[in-house]
């Protein structure tokens, strides 16, 4: 999968909004609306106050990820906050847009093709413009290349030990992941009391470690998957002062970070 190249603008959607469906998509579809209609509520279970159901037939421009066959023409269903009047949102026909999806068993009359998909939340439909395909490609190409950051899901060990000169000292804590591979933290603090910090996926070997830039699949991992505080229950054995300096490295990884802005709000089922 090539990634495509950097549009001019960015796109409405940040990181993680797009992050969060790709990582999780099984499929992934540019298709354009042909056309769009609104269910009644009783045909709508599980709809979230404030939004509307659409019942949506699609043509299919590409499939960016998964694998086919998927038919021309495809229907699903989605969910859309309501207007700021109280009615549907409007769906406009030849609206270009990206659905994240998987596919739903049975097959398009007369052929081997799926011709319906589900999406993988109420709301995975995202607007289509060349930023935000340009943003989800380069995604889906981290996501595929060997020794990819995999999910994090909390933080399993770690430790913290004084330098050799007063103010120094070390902090390394590893890191519970969906598959099991390792991630480490490293924080070093020098006797001036300044920081320095790398992430290491895999194994560390010489070099390996490294701050990940913003916006990539690492720092999504990271800035989105790393709790808010440091568990001190998981430094077992390390004095209580230490357990402190710990804390206070930790905070120190989550500024670099930076905030994981999330601009959508996945509905609530009523």
């Amino acid at each position: 999968m090539q990634a495509a190249s950097a549009p001019a603008t960015a796109s409405v959607y940040s990181y993680a909004d797009i992050a969060d469906l790709a990582t999780a998509a099984p499929m992934t579809i540019h298709a354009q609306i042909r056309s769009a209609t609104v269910l009644k509520p009783d045909r709508a279970p599980g709809l979230a106050a404030g939004h509307a159901r659409f019942y949506v037939e699609a043509d299919v421009v590409g499939l960016i990820r998964g694998s086919g066959p998927l038919a021309a023409r495809i229907t699903y269903l989605v969910d859309l906050p309501l207007a700021a009047n109280g009615k549907a949102a409007k769906l406009k026909k030849k609206q270009p847009v990206l659905l994240f999806a998987r596919p739903v068993a049975g097959t398009a009359a007369g052929t081997n093709s799926t011709g319906s998909v589900r999406l993988i939340a109420p709301d995975a439909q995202l607007l289509w413009d060349p930023a935000t395909e340009a943003q989800l490609r380069a995604i889906l190409t981290e996501l595929v290349k060997p020794g990819a950051p995999p999910a994090i899901t909390g933080i399993a060990n770690g430790f913290h030990v004084p330098g050799t000169l007063p103010g120094e000292g070390e902090t390394q804590l590893f890191l519970d992941t969906k598959t099991g591979e390792p991630v480490s933290l490293t924080i070093l603090t020098a006797a001036d009391g300044s920081r320095r910090w790398a992430a290491a996926f895999g194994e560390i070997v010489d070099g390996s470690a490294a701050v990940p830039k913003r916006n990539t699949l690492a720092w999504y991992r990271l800035a989105c998957g790393l709790p808010k505080t440091l568990p001190l229950n998981k430094l077992a054995g390390t004095a209580p002062d230490d357990r402190r300096k710990a804390a206070a490295d930790y905070a120190v990884v989550l500024g670099a970070l930076g905030e994981c802005t999330r601009t959508r709000k996945p509905p609530v089922a009523g």
